[in-house]
């Protein structure tokens, strides 16, 4: 044989090469334009989107849906690629990290596949992969698009009844608080693949995005009524009360979310840029009663462009958001005083609580940025189970094993502000405040109210009940403002706003941060 020509390929190979052929998108062009007329991309566009260029190694890829009582071996390899279900290993920010901190698992459902439905074969493919990611301690990212179980699978009929026995979800929760664990959804995703959703550390959704515990089809047959798949669980709804952690716009958007949340999580970055601190000294308004933007001050005070929040249109009051100081990771929450004047209510004690638990598996220090005048108080908010819900934060920040550093933008009151530091300022592994802090066991104004009643009622005039009020406030701000409250020692320091950073990066340098590897509530 000439040595330049190609020797022919064997039958063995060639037999592999066209099984594999069904696997590619240009090989299903009717299914694959029917995805992009909906304006949304294939499942391995997302993958290969999401990992480094060429680092995805496909696993798994040669089963089909158990039909084969339905369907012929031919119909199974074109219209059931995979078992709707894509999986494998990949890199994930090469161009940040080493070859080791990049690796992770991506799993997708193929919605071009029987609506990505979970089928018997593909579970067995997920229990196989998440498996795996335990053994191999490496974060898992999960496109969770799908319609829930799958009833049309009859070839497990004889032998099974309910499928109950799947290790799933065992599985997949299993790996809370050891590597972190990110759902993606767009479109619809109800039942089991929703489930997974809710088991997930973060969901990052579009917002074309319908989740929902049960689908049209489950709700109509508990004779519960007929819903458009649209009405179930919409993008807007389940951002506002907390389920959505990040709103995005598209699968591309968020393919770049899911990489900015797990660098969070790969290590700390060698190249960054921060704004001008002085800028800080001016953020927070020399009126006390003025609110102003929160989200102006963490954007000056961390490195550029590294902010991520989650849960943003939850609790409003409350910010939790990813953040990296001098290239290090850290969990930061604040208080908004846009919202609420910045108290606590039982949606932000949560919200706050389940971001600690998030930063304390995975040894993430935490920055407080406190301007608490309290938790809400009042008989509406004592019926959402204030008493349990609020308790949640001392619980929590009782028990991480991360340093807490703890900063007093303005207000300092009561038990909202110890909350904010842990429990209290001496849980803080650190507590500073700016000039700007105010401390006391409660509002200023309430506690005049509340302690000077009788010379109060005993005012002649509502005008000198007016000024003797006026002077009673200002006496207590004196005597809890920063500079004069740091004789008592509640709180280690007060610092120029330009310093913060310096305190921050000096101070992370003295203690350790150990990831507790606890797992992290759904909620």
């Amino acid at each position: 044989m000439d040595k330049n020509t190609t020797p022919p390929v064997r039958k063995d190979l060639e037999a592999f090469q066209q099984r594999k052929a069904f696997l590619q998108d240009e090989n299903r062009p009717e299914a694959i334009a029917k995805r992009h007329a909906k304006g949304y991309r294939s499942a391995r566009e997302n993958i290969t989107d999401l990992c480094d260029e060429n680092s995805f190694l496909e696993t798994g890829s040669l089963i089909v849906a158990g039909q084969r009582g339905r369907k012929t071996k031919e119909e199974l390899y074109q219209q059931t690629p995979a078992d709707g279900l894509i999986t494998g290993t990949g890199s994930i920010n090469g161009h940040l990290f080493d070859e080791e901190a990049s690796k992770c698992f991506v799993l997708s459902y193929d919605y071009t596949v029987l609506a990505g439905t979970q089928g018997g074969f593909n579970h067995k493919k997920t229990d196989r992969v998440l498996h795996q990611a335990g053994q191999a301690q490496k974060p898992v990212v999960f496109f969770v698009e799908g319609g829930g179980g799958r009833p049309g699978d009859v070839d497990f009929i004889p032998i099974t009844v309910g499928g109950l026995d799947l290790n799933t979800w065992v599985l997949y929760s299993k790996l809370s608080g050891k590597v972190a664990r990110v759902a993606i959804v767009n479109g619809y995703c109800f039942a089991g693949n929703a489930a997974i959703a809710g088991c997930a550390d973060v969901i990052i959704a579009t917002k074309t995005t319908s989740l929902g515990m049960g689908g049209p089809a489950m709700i109509a047959g508990g004779g519960l009524g007929n819903f458009h798949p649209k009405e179930i669980g919409p993008a807007d709804i389940q951002a506002k009360n907390g389920v959505i952690d990040i709103l995005v716009e598209d699968e591309a958007e968020a393919v770049q979310v899911a990489q900015k949340y797990l660098s969070y999580f790969q290590g700390k970055v060698d190249k960054w840029q921060a704004l001008d601190q002085t800028t800080l000294r001016e953020l927070v308004p020399e009126n006390r009663k003025f609110a102003y933007s929160i989200h102006k001050i963490i954007d000056q005070l961390c490195d550029e462009d590294s902010v991520l929040e989650l849960r943003e249109h939850f609790a409003r009051n409350m910010v939790t958001a990813l953040v990296r100081i001098a290239g290090r990771p850290m969990g930061l929450i604040a208080n908004s005083t846009r919202h609420l004047g910045g108290a606590i209510d039982s949606d932000a004690a949560d919200k706050a609580s389940r971001f600690m638990q998030l930063c304390d598996a995975f040894g993430l220090p935490i920055l407080s940025l406190c301007d608490a005048p309290g938790f809400m108080v009042g008989p509406d908010h004592e019926k959402l189970g204030l008493v349990r819900h609020s308790s949640r934060m001392f619980l929590t920040a009782a028990n991480i094993q991360v340093p807490l550093l703890t900063v007093v933008l303005r207000k300092a009151y009561g038990l909202g502000a110890m909350a904010m530091a842990g429990g209290s300022f001496h849980q803080s592994f650190l507590s500073i405040a700016w000039p700007t802090a105010e401390f006391g066991a409660m509002g200023l104004e309430g506690a005049v109210q509340l302690g000077y009643r009788k010379e109060l009622e005993a005012a002649a005039t509502e005008a000198e009940r007016a000024a003797l009020y006026e002077k009673l406030v200002k006496a207590a701000y004196q005597k809890g403002k920063a500079i004069t409250a740091a004789a008592s020692l509640e709180f280690d320091e007060v610092i120029d706003p330009k310093d913060t950073r310096l305190w921050i990066q000096r101070t992370l340098e003295t203690v350790p941060s150990v990831a507790s590897g606890r797992y992290i509530d759904a909620w």
